[in-house]
């Protein structure tokens, strides 16, 4: 197996690239009477559904976590390393970052609140704030699930994301029916699942070994797609709306089209990243940073719209115009001097986290047990604070963060086998999870 797969990386910081500016385009905050608030641009701007298309990159995540998932899962079981060891390492990468924001975030809107913030405020602020936490419930899953995922991939290959993409077509056309709209969260195991699963045959060589068969993704994605938005229910903007929430088999097709483009450039982008020194360690120090720059870069919009609107420093055209388009790139350049400085100064705060113990107590049969609990308890948490935010109604979800302290406990007390040490814990950051593919 490759020891480390620089593209992957690559598309790792391309992707938290697209997520941030995106976001950062795509959610116009506004200051009126006294109050800010927050608008889809999406719903302003006719043409910009199909803008979307560009800043999409969710599928680009979940390819490169099957990637770095199988690898990583292939080599700890090679050295006969359990499954309930693994599955609890590899979370505890993400939730560790998770916690000190959740915690801050908590606080934060508590601070607001006590300080006179109008709870309308404090709510919107809040929920803005912990909507990106989605994705976490969603990869907790399927690192829980990638040891049978790849044993069912060793065994049946290709076969295992086709039927996920089968099941997400009936799903997704079952969600239409009258009452049945909640059934198409299953997709969020279906769509995001197939994704992942394309990231083992990544791995194994299925998707590149001939050159061809990217371009062949591409292309069959792109046509489904077509198909799916000009004569199906599905609209054309991948993110937000019926697409992504939950997830649709038009957005599987974006991703499949968009992983037959991404594969088809990793030989020319390799050769790159191998004669380009200087580009390839400007990567290596982004990998470090990019679970923090997903959870915090919605901060800095919070503080320079707080900064900025009210006392009219920041002009506020109307979305759009030319120059609200115009004012966009002085947005973006101001929220990046923000979201830099606040990212590092996390990253080096949280160092004291590499030295909490991965596990309490002596593992044993009750270990998987507390794990899929601990688990499960988390996932509803993080998925609850998504929806409802750090402060619903100015509040903080008392049950929702006792649920995520429970399970976080839970995880912990799963225990370490006597006199093993965890093997790839020199010179890496908790700050980003699945930094390298070494592991």
């Amino acid at each position: 197996m490759p020891e480390r797969n620089r593209y992957a990386d690559l598309l790792r910081v391309v992707a938290i690239g697209g997520v941030v500016y995106g976001h950062w385009l795509l959610i116009s905050i506004t200051y009126s009477h006294g109050q800010l608030s927050g608008v889809n641009a999406l719903d302003y701007v006719s043409w910009a559904s199909w803008a979307t298309w560009l800043f999409q990159v969710m599928p680009l995540f979940f390819l490169v976590g099957g990637y770095v998932n199988a690898l990583s899962w292939g080599r700890h079981y090679g050295r006969g390393e359990s499954r309930t060891r693994w599955v609890r390492d590899r979370a505890l990468r993400l939730l560790w970052p998770t916690a000190v924001y959740v915690v801050i975030g908590v606080l934060a809107a508590v601070a607001a609140t006590a300080a006179g913030v109008p709870a309308s405020e404090v709510d919107h602020a809040a929920w803005l704030a912990a909507l990106h936490l989605w994705f976490l419930p969603v990869y907790l899953l399927l690192i829980a699930l990638t040891p049978a995922l790849h044993a069912a991939h060793r065994r049946w290959g290709l076969l295992v994301p086709l039927a996920m993409a089968v099941a997400a077509g009936l799903v997704s056309a079952a969600s239409f029916g009258p009452h049945l709209h909640d059934i198409g969260y299953a997709n969020f195991l279906f769509v995001w699942g197939s994704v992942h699963q394309w990231g083992f045959a990544w791995l194994d060589g299925t998707l590149t070994r001939q050159r061809w068969r990217p371009v062949a993704m591409f292309g069959a994605g792109a046509a489904l797609l077509g198909c799916l938005v000009a004569w199906g229910p599905f609209r054309v903007d991948m993110v937000g709306g019926g697409n992504t929430n939950p997830p649709s088999v038009a957005l599987l097709a974006y991703a499949f089209a968009q992983a037959g483009l991404a594969l088809g450039l990793e030989p020319a982008a390799s050769r790159l990243l191998d004669t380009r020194q200087r580009l390839w360690r400007l990567v290596q120090r982004l990998n470090v940073f990019v679970m923090n720059i997903y959870l915090w870069h919605f901060v800095p919009a919070i503080v320079v719209a707080v900064a900025f609107y009210p006392t009219g420093v920041l002009p506020q055209p109307a979305i759009g115009t030319a120059e609200w388009w115009w004012l966009r790139l002085a947005w973006w350049a101001l929220l990046t001097v923000v979201l830099v400085p606040l990212v590092v100064g996390i990253t080096q705060a949280e160092r004291p986290l590499l030295r909490l113990p991965e596990g309490i107590g002596p593992a044993g049969p009750w270990s998987p047990v507390l794990l899929i609990g601990g688990l499960a308890a988390v996932m509803v948490g993080l998925a609850r604070l998504a929806i409802g935010g750090f402060a619903p109604a100015g509040q903080p979800p008392a049950w929702v963060l006792a649920t995520l302290a429970v399970g976080l406990i839970a995880i912990l007390c799963t225990g370490r086998p006597p006199g093993q040490a965890r093997p790839d814990t020199a010179g890496r950051s908790k700050a980003s999870p699945d930094a390298s593919v070494r592991s």
